[in-house]
């Protein structure tokens, strides 16, 4: 198994074989804890209005995501793990949720374009992700980090595919990934620091001790086209 590593905009769009599409702030710590929190279905999509519309095919479905990090206007709900736990299962079970995000979406929709397959990961599915990948054994696998706004490297996306990659590792490397060093560095980042200055209601200072947890779910998540939606599917290592 090849490891390509790559980064933002550019590297969604370079990767090949099978892609891992990484946000930890926050895309893809939301999707697993919606599929815990009951959601029937999660579609990826990039267009807001596209979303809105799909609301006139299924009057229940639930609009989750951002711009920016700025809520959507008619959305239900923003990309944010601790509001996703607040609402719990009132508010996703048996429902669609149509998932809107500038980076991880928006990365998972390149990569689908000339990958084999697209995986959705974060720190909460590392190890099944990990999993599911030695069990398919692909060729080539691309962990492309999607950082601040898929424009500039963020450190909580770069330390998620230095887990990732040293899970991959066989043999094991002689230093493996260390969580606590890399814990370190993430908070004293603007990227964490955003949330834990509380200045934003849209930011919320819970959101970063969620999304560095590691391996709370049990399934990998895949991006599977299906006519004209992309939907994410859980999948068992």
């Amino acid at each position: 198994m090849e490891v390509r590593r790559l980064s933002l905009a550019e590297g969604a769009r370079a990767a090949e074989g099978t892609a891992v599409i990484i946000d930890v702030f926050r895309a893809f710590t939301c999707e697993p804890l919606m599929f815990y929190c009951g959601a029937r279905r999660i579609l990826l999509e990039g267009d807001p209005d596209a979303c809105r519309a799909y609301r006139k095919l299924e009057p229940d479905a639930v609009l989750v995501g951002e711009i920016n990090e700025v809520p959507i206007e008619g959305f239900d709900l923003t990309n944010s793990p601790s509001f996703i736990l607040a609402c719990g299962p009132a508010l996703f079970e048996g429902r669609t949720v149509v998932h809107r995000t500038t980076s991880g979406v928006a990365g998972a929709l390149a990569a689908l374009e000339r990958c084999d397959e697209v995986l959705l990961a974060s720190f909460v599915n590392a190890r099944a992700t990990t999993e599911y990948l030695r069990r398919r054994g692909p060729r080539v696998v691309s962990i492309v980090a999607m950082g601040i706004r898929s424009m500039e490297k963020a450190p909580e996306d770069e330390a998620c595919g230095d887990c990732l990659e040293s899970l991959l590792s066989d043999p094991a490397p002689a230093r493996s990934y260390d969580h606590v060093a890399a814990m370190a560095e993430i908070l004293s980042h603007e990227t964490a620091q955003k949330f834990l200055r509380g200045d934003k209601p849209y930011l919320p200072r819970e959101d970063p001790v969620f999304c560095l947890q590691r391996d709370l779910f049990d399934f990998a998540l895949r991006a599977e086209r299906h006519g004209a939606q992309v939907e994410a599917m859980r999948v068992q290592p």
